[in-house]
């Protein structure tokens, strides 16, 4: 073919699959060192969106993990009249222990409530004159686990322990429990929607310049078709190029994230009062950078088959 750069077409020297495998690798190398620009266009065009992508999910692990922290500050506080005797105590405390979704319980009794409630009014000693500890309620203090931390579960873990004797109030902040799952499932939400809206336009992107590499080449496809090549043997060199294309962009946006990660590590600390390191901001975990590699693999995978479908009948 006319302005072969990288040599004649590859020739199918072995038998067998691995020759079979082998001639299609050969081909799609060939075909990206034919249309040399416009594959180093798609693979940066796949970067850029993959890069846009795993921005959010590494926002997206770093804002789970300091969900997990404040996650951790909800609790629920059981108030009971009076002091209860040690033997007493020990039996509501355990009652609580076996309700489903207790974690760690803190017993506050009424003189570290009145120490708790100075230390929050200090400076206003004439507020304090009055206040001693017979006229403050002792407490338990509940931490949930992690699954119990939701609306719902909360809601079903409140109704228990209300139901359990000895119990005379409880508090567990409704209101600031509730925007803060609300603001976390928007989150969630928003990285869905913007995660699919990328998957779509990469796909359509790798499609659309596949189509240009697959129309420079008709009169040879045309031609394979003439001396009896299958459909799937025309198809499958241009899916591997897809996949190349496609792994070549998730490895170079994998490279420019942990980048721009390094750059704001090292200097977020001088430009604001912020320190990275200190509050746990943490790269992508090897688990997560699989996915974005075998992402970027099918995203070029998807890109191939939906020009293909077009250009070759099948």
């Amino acid at each position: 073919m006319a302005g072969n750069k990288a040599g004649k077409r590859p020739k199918l020297t072995r038998e067998g699959f691995g020759g079979q495998v082998a001639y299609f690798f050969n081909r799609a190398i060939a075909n990206i060192r034919q249309n040399i620009l416009i594959n180093l266009l798609t693979i940066g065009t796949i970067s850029l969106a993959i890069l846009i992508f795993s921005l959010l999910l590494l926002l997206y692990v770093n804002l789970e993990k300091v969900t997990d922290k404040w996650s951790e500050r909800v609790q629920v506080t059981a108030y009971f009249e009076g002091e209860l005797p040690p033997r007493e105590l020990k039996v509501l405390i355990g009652r609580i222990q076996s309700l489903e979704g207790t974690g760690k319980i803190t017993y506050i009794s009424k003189s570290e409530a009145l120490k708790r409630f100075r230390e929050r009014l200090r400076g206003q000693d004439a507020l304090l004159e009055e206040v001693s500890a017979d006229i403050l309620p002792a407490s338990l203090e509940i931490q949930l686990k992690k699954e119990f931390r939701g609306d719902d579960a909360l809601s079903y873990y409140t109704a228990a322990l209300r139901r359990v004797p000895g119990i005379s109030e409880i508090q567990y902040g409704e209101d600031w429990v509730q925007r803060f799952n609300s603001f976390m499932d928007f989150m969630r939400l928003l990285g869905l929607f913007v995660g699919g809206f990328l998957v779509l336009a990469v796909v359509f992107i790798v499609a659309n310049t596949i189509k240009i590499t697959i129309y420079s080449r008709k009169d040879e496809l045309e031609l394979l078709g003439l001396v009896g090549a299958t459909r799937l043997f025309i198809k499958i060199p241009f899916l591997i190029e897809g996949i190349l294309q496609g792994a070549a962009g998730a490895i170079l946006a994998i490279a420019l994230l942990f980048g721009l990660y390094y750059g704001f590590i090292h200097n977020a600390g001088s430009l604001t009062n912020f320190n990275p390191l200190e509050n746990g901001i943490v790269f992508l975990p090897l688990t997560y950078m699989a996915y974005v590699f075998i992402g970027g693999i099918l995203l070029g995978f998807l890109g191939s088959l939906a020009s293909l479908k077009k250009f070759i009948n099948v």
